[in-house]
């Protein structure tokens, strides 16, 4: 029998995607540009939160955004109403962003005059936590009517991110929803993780959102 050569590609295009993320991280560092890599399930809230982030750091740093959907610009038109600056990314069918896409839209979106970045990543809770972007961190949405066992489906998610966001809490009356248990699952995939439970809709929980934003800014701009 001949013998024959494997290729693991999957690993070859995580290795280079890796190698890229590193670089662009460099990047970001000496231009002292935060970029915050924002992931989450469709539904969850996302482009709600970060209008509200928006309102809670406008005043005192310079804000962009990155929105990546499959298709649409539903949600940069939507974002583009407050001033801010912001770009729509369109990957044409792929689930995910990539340390390639986001820097070409760092790119489009010049970040010479930019504190802080949102890249807003396409709703799914599976391909984005598989490629690093080259974001300075991560977070996650996780929604009230998603469930509470949502730790245990995702686990890469939940292990990858340094904060998560539990949102819609204004409707916790209404679901069957066991915030400690989601608290607990979370913390033994990932302990050193940032949880805060807020209300994009209600601005609950975001001022301590935007108070942990202020600290990782100013440890990245320190390095």
């Amino acid at each position: 029998m001949e013998k024959y050569k494997v290729l693991e590609i999957k690993q070859s295009v995580f290795e280079d995607n890796d190698r890229q993320a590193d670089l662009l991280r460099e990047e970001l560092k000496e231009n002292k540009t935060f970029l915050l890599n924002l992931m989450s399930s469709p539904g969850s809230g996302k482009t709600t939160t970060v209008l509200r982030t928006i309102n809670a750091l406008k005043d005192e740093m310079r804000i962009g955004i990155l929105e990546a959907d499959i298709d649409s610009d539903v949600d940069a038109n939507t974002v583009a109403k407050t001033g801010t600056k912001v770009i729509q990314l369109h990957t044409g069918g792929m689930c995910h962003l990539d340390a390639d896409m986001t820097k070409q839209g760092l790119s489009g979106l010049g970040t010479e005059e930019l504190d802080f970045v949102i890249l807003e990543n396409i709703g799914n809770l599976v391909c984005p936590a598989e490629f690093d972007t080259g974001a300075s961190k991560n977070a996650m949405i996780l929604s009230l009517p998603e469930g509470d066992d949502k730790p245990l489906k995702y686990p890469l998610m939940f292990s990858i991110v340094d904060v998560l966001l539990i949102n819609k809490i204004d409707a916790i009356d209404y679901f069957d929803f066991d915030l400690e248990a989601v608290k607990e699952y979370t913390r033994k995939l990932n302990p050193n993780i940032k949880i805060i439970p807020i209300s994009a809709k209600t601005g609950e929980g975001i001022h301590e959102w935007a108070d942990w934003i202020r600290t990782e800014v100013k440890n990245w701009n320190k390095r």
